[in-house]
């Protein structure tokens, strides 16, 4: 993913058209990922205009990268809160500047997930995060018909979900990420890394997947 971004900054550098927006940098469009996304859900019979942002996810497929990702996002950010789940650390981080998608709505987190933990998704930007609120029970009701499921992360995150074409997501929350994460007593005080970790080794019905190098 940071290949290919580097390649459209490069081309658009070479026409005198400089970026300077320091996320889309690292992360790549995503403005036109949240604009795709909101426009697949229009076509799905879901309307996310009434609703707030949560957060937008980036997954990186090597535990080496996830690493420099990271410490090339905490230079804009302000703190971030870091757990393990589902064998390993993921990075919930603040931003210094939110961002601003879909006209006027904002983004203030971004969520950087390491090595996959199943054996199909799609790295770089990979799902949107909006906040549904109380009609979170209507709201599933009515368009279960089109959502792909619901994870249970913690008693406070327990997002519905709707699986796209090219592996990316649309997930559906009760409360924002960082909500969930603070109900549960998760804290944004400045930086915080998960220190004993040791990456593991994937093990499937077709054998064991090294994961993190």
């Amino acid at each position: 993913m940071l290949v290919e971004f580097d390649c459209v900054r490069k081309a658009l550098t070479e026409k005198g058209e400089e970026m300077t927006d320091p996320i889309a940098d690292i992360i790549g469009d995503y403005r036109a990922f949240a604009a795709q996304q909101r426009d697949r859900l229009l076509a799905r019979g879901i309307d996310i205009a009434p609703y707030p942002l949560s957060h937008l996810a980036f997954r990186v497929p090597e535990w080496d990268q996830y690493l420099h990702v990271r410490a090339l996002l905490e230079r804009h950010a302000s703190a971030n809160s870091e757990k393990v789940w589902n064998g390993r650390p993921i990075s919930l981080l603040v931003l210094t500047e939110p961002l601003e998608v879909l006209d006027s709505k904002v983004v203030a987190e971004i969520e950087l997930i390491p090595p996959v933990h199943q054996r199909v998704y799609k790295m770089g930007l990979e799902h949107l995060g909006v906040v549904v609120g109380d009609d979170f029970d209507a709201f599933s009701r009515e368009h279960r018909s089109v959502l792909t499921g619901q994870q249970f992360q913690s008693e406070t995150v327990e997002p519905v979900y709707i699986l796209l074409e090219d592996f990316t997501h649309v997930k559906f929350y009760r409360c924002s990420l960082r909500v969930g994460i603070e109900d549960q007593g998760g804290r944004f005080d400045g930086f915080q890394h998960v220190t004993d970790w040791v990456p593991q080794h994937l093990v499937t019905a077709t054998g064991p997947n090294p994961l993190p190098r």
